[in-house]
């Protein structure tokens, strides 16, 4: 009888737009809470406190919600249709990760997993929770333990089936259905995704020391960042693509079948989102996940790509920003100005 849910279970999700599914018990991967505790120990995670807060539930899945005997991890791709390098090399041009450049993945995939888990709940007679990032769920170890893909070496999930640019959603349920075996690692010797790295945010394989993390410094970091740093970051103001462009596996990626994954923001100007007031820059990326950082954060990093960008013609708007009211944002600004006077 489970087993022709489950695979009921796979078809309804594939028609939803999963591209994958794969089911593990809650407790599947013990190793994540001594992998977390080092983590932390290590102080690797940077300002994001609310990691550390809820390390009990993020280490241990099972105690999140006890009555839970089954995880139905999906994968959904999000796969760039070019090259998400090639805008390195227009250094006046915002890089800006693929995942952030069309609609608001939290929102997407949640609502496919809340119709994918309101038919479950439906045929089964289960109760179900359902989470997309923002829950204290370490959704790659509970992947890897469905048998999804593993995590490499730059520590996200990649997949011989779908490479490495793929969103995770869990729905947590009281069925007991048959479980997957866990996918091993097949990195084998490559390190192109450490070897990538601008910043150097992987002291091993398999970690990350986030406080070194372009993503991290774009996103999660607030103040200003360091000078050795941010003079590495170029132009990319959110997020960071590298050590996911660069993964081998990406040849047998799947396409990204969501048109909301289609790109919208693309590469703007500098020295057009250098203008953008808190008014302006919420309507720019309304439905983005962009604009969860603000638009003070959002304009700091946007002054270090102009500081980075030996564009001489840029110094009207760094310059513009001097007296901003953001300390941090007033601050990039002179580091900027700096910069580009030191060019001529």
């Amino acid at each position: 009888m489970n087993e022709a849910l489950k695979q009921a279970l796979t078809a309804r999700a594939l028609e939803e737009g999963f591209s994958k599914l794969g089911i593990c018990a809650p407790d599947a991967a013990p190793e994540t809470a001594t992998r977390l505790r080092a983590f932390l120990a290590a102080g690797h995670h940077g300002q994001m406190a609310w990691m550390a807060e809820r390390e009990a539930w993020r280490g241990n899945a099972a105690a999140l919600w006890p009555e839970a005997r089954s995880v139905i991890m999906l994968a959904e791709s999000y796969t760039p249709q070019g090259d998400p390098l090639a805008v390195l090399a227009e250094r006046d041009r915002a890089a800006i990760s693929v995942y952030a450049q069309g609609k608001d993945y939290h929102d997407l995939v949640k609502r496919r997993l809340k119709r994918l888990g309101g038919w479950f709940a439906g045929v089964s007679g289960a109760e179900i929770k359902v989470f997309v990032d923002t829950a204290p769920v370490m959704e790659k170890p509970l992947a890897q333990a469905a048998g999804l893909g593993w995590q490499g070496k730059h520590s996200n999930l990649l997949a011989r089936d779908l490479g490495n640019w793929v969103f995770l959603g869990a729905i947590f349920t009281t069925a007991d259905l048959p479980k997957d075996p866990p996918e091993v690692s097949h990195c084998g010797s490559c390190t192109a995704c450490l070897d990538i790295c601008p910043t150097k945010a992987f002291p091993a394989p398999y970690r990350l020391d986030a406080r070194r993390c372009i993503s991290y410094l774009t996103i999660e970091h607030r103040g200003p960042v360091d000078l050795e740093l941010r003079a590495l970051m170029g132009n990319r103001i959110y997020g960071c693509d590298d050590c996911l462009a660069v993964c081998p596996w990406n040849k047998f990626a799947q396409s990204a079948k969501d048109l909301g994954y289609q790109p919208r923001v693309g590469a703007p100007a500098l020295a057009e989102l250098s203008q953008l007031d808190d008014a302006a820059f919420r309507l720019r990326f309304a439905g983005s996940p962009i604009k969860r950082i603000g638009r003070d954060r959002f304009v700091r990093n946007v002054l270090y790509a102009i500081g980075n960008s030996g564009t001489a013609a840029l110094m009207p708007q760094a310059m513009a920003l001097l007296q901003d009211a953001d300390a941090a944002v007033a601050e990039a600004a002179l580091w900027a100005v700096q910069r580009l006077q030191a060019l001529q």
